[in-house]
């Protein structure tokens, strides 16, 4: 079962939430992170993309720019800009996008249920990427980056959250700069937080990652690296945990920089072999449906739908990320591991089909695919398998703003 535990939340004062509040560290590069930052001193940006206070041509990964991470996130608490609760609360965090609403609580979640099994994973984890969280989480001692959970509905926990929204006011109710609403209540009720924790630990026996495995396995390496010198607090890491009937899940697409010494006709005539390929005349090939898939290649695009027979119906074998990742990047491009070959890239849906015509047309990049978007019940059919999903196979909108709610270790 399920193992939660309110914690006192380092947070903005409310009248800088909106200005603290940034966009994860892990969808923005360090050039997009200082242009989004730029005239806004207190966004967070300063203390989980550090390097924008420093010169441009800084190494990321050296520990000047997670020295400068601390000192930025400790002048926020010196300045006032950020306090600290004195009381363990749980937090609900809703976000509104285009009309559509999810609400999670904000918890910290067992590193032992991580380590356990008891939270799921469905992807493999880069080391080049848990090492640089690592080495914020230790300098800073902090996590800052939030891990967005899913679970199975619980009607105990949508009555609870409600009634609270229902009945008390938000410390936080704002739209951010890409319209989307974000609304923060404080649960510092005994009781109240005694029964969530109650209907996590007798009622919820597991929960899922959806987004965030580097985040978590950061957290859980940083307390083993500490050993007995860590504090109970790294016992737990920050997490949001959101019911699954509230949760959306956008393409994930793929770039390739090349087509293996193949000419276009070439490329094509092998995709023929398990795709049927038609040359379409529409603007952008946005799939409709399970194992449907757009390309875009020459400045054309084209529809590709797997053959019958070409993939297998087993958890894994039936995700068209899967399949295009088999059939065409490792058996045709020769991308074996799309975690470490740098000539595949990702772009989640949030940024639209057209910005892989431009990554394309630019000359960056050689061909585009477009694809439909993984389901929940897939994502949980996979981690209740014990698989893993290629890497990069799902995107989740809205995303969870980072400075809102910082869970200190020590």
């Amino acid at each position: 079962m399920s193992v939660i535990k309110p914690f006192k939340a380092l947070r903005p004062q409310p009248e800088f939430a909106k200005q603290v509040a940034s966009r994860p560290y892990d969808v923005l590069n360090s050039k997009e992170a200082k242009q989004e930052a730029e005239g806004n001193p207190y966004s967070f940006l300063y203390v989980t993309k550090s390097e924008i206070s420093l010169s441009d041509n800084i190494d990321i990964h050296t520990q000047e720019v997670y020295d400068k991470a601390k000192q930025n996130l400790d002048s926020f608490i010196q300045r006032n800009i950020l306090f600290q609760d004195n009381k363990a609360c749980y937090y609900i965090y809703r976000l509104i996008m285009n009309g559509r609403s999810q609400t999670g609580l904000v918890v910290g979640s067992s590193i032992n249920d991580y380590e356990n099994g008891i939270i799921k994973k469905h992807e493999f984890t880069r080391p080049e990427k848990e090492q640089d969280r690592i080495n914020h989480i230790k300098t800073t001692g902090a996590q800052t980056g939030n891990v967005f959970l899913a679970y199975r509905n619980n009607n105990t926990i949508d009555q609870i959250v409600e009634k609270w929204k229902n009945t008390k006011s938000p410390v936080y109710d704002f739209v951010a700069e890409d319209n989307i609403q974000h609304t923060v209540w404080v649960v510092n009720d005994d009781a109240t937080i005694q029964q969530i924790t109650d209907t996590f630990q007798n009622e919820i026996p597991c929960t899922y990652i959806a987004d965030g495995h580097h985040r978590a396995a950061s957290a859980s390496k940083v307390r083993k690296e500490m050993g007995i010198k860590h504090t109970e607090n790294g016992d737990y890491f920050l997490t949001t945990l959101f019911p699954s009937n509230q949760l959306e899940i956008m393409d994930y697409n793929r770039v390739v920089k090349d087509l293996n010494g193949l000419s276009v006709d070439e490329f094509i005539e092998k995709i023929k072999h398990n795709f049927e390929v038609s040359l379409t005349d529409k603007n952008v090939v946005k799939p409709s449906t399970l194992h449907e898939f757009g390309m875009y290649l020459d400045g054309k695009w084209y529809k590709l739908t797997a053959k019958k027979g070409t993939y297998s119906n087993d958890p894994i074998g039936v995700l068209d990320v899967t399949i295009l990742s088999n059939l065409i990047l490792d058996e045709i491009l020769n991308i074996k591991d799309q975690r470490t070959d740098k000539r595949v890239d990702f772009v989640g849906g949030i940024r639209g089909l057209k910005e892989l015509e431009k990554r394309v047309d630019s000359g960056e990049m050689k061909v585009a695919f477009s694809l439909y978007p993984v389901t929940i019940n897939q994502l949980f059919d996979i981690a209740d398998s014990n698989n893993v999903m290629p890497p990069k196979s799902t995107w989740f909108e809205p995303k969870l703003r980072d400075g809102l709610l910082t869970h200190l270790i020590y």
